[in-house]
């Protein structure tokens, strides 16, 4: 048995011996992309899920939707003729100081009017009649597009 010349048997068999390996300190980020692509695409399906509270049959005209790229403030009226602001219900006494205090506080000025096409029509009247009365003039009525059948 012949023996090999070359490093020492006590080295533990490594030949660079002054040399030690350096450590990975480098953090793995493909499990969080992986996480945050999930969360993405949670998030995308989940969205339009969430864009309206108030449930409003809503009328149908032929008039074309309007380009956006803010929320506007929705005032809604629904078939049992409640009021809402945005999702919440308020009495009819307080559409409007609850529009100026938006107002006030610098938020989109365009109000928007959703009414349920079995709503009682004068509540939708009295309603945008007491918007327009306050000043509010960019005021708009929201509806759906016809299909055609």
């Amino acid at each position: 048995m012949g023996m090999s010349v070359g490093a020492p048997r006590g080295a533990g068999g490594h030949r660079r011996r002054g040399r030690k390996q350096a450590l990975m300190s480098e953090i793995n980020v493909t499990p969080f992309v992986d996480v945050m692509l999930v969360l993405l695409i949670i998030f995308m399906v989940a969205a339009p899920l969430m864009t309206v509270g108030v449930p409003i049959d809503l009328p149908e005209t032929q008039a074309k939707a309007l380009n956006s790229d803010t929320q506007p403030i929705t005032v809604s009226v629904n078939n049992e003729g409640q009021i809402f602001l945005q999702e919440t219900e308020i009495p009819i006494d307080e559409v409007v100081p609850k529009l100026e205090a938006i107002a006030q506080a610098g938020y989109e000025e365009r109000i928007y009017v959703r009414g349920d096409k079995a709503a009682d029509y004068g509540t939708v009247m009295r309603v945008m009649a007491r918007i327009s009365a306050a000043g509010f003039r960019n005021l708009g009525l929201v509806t759906l597009q016809e299909q055609d059948t």
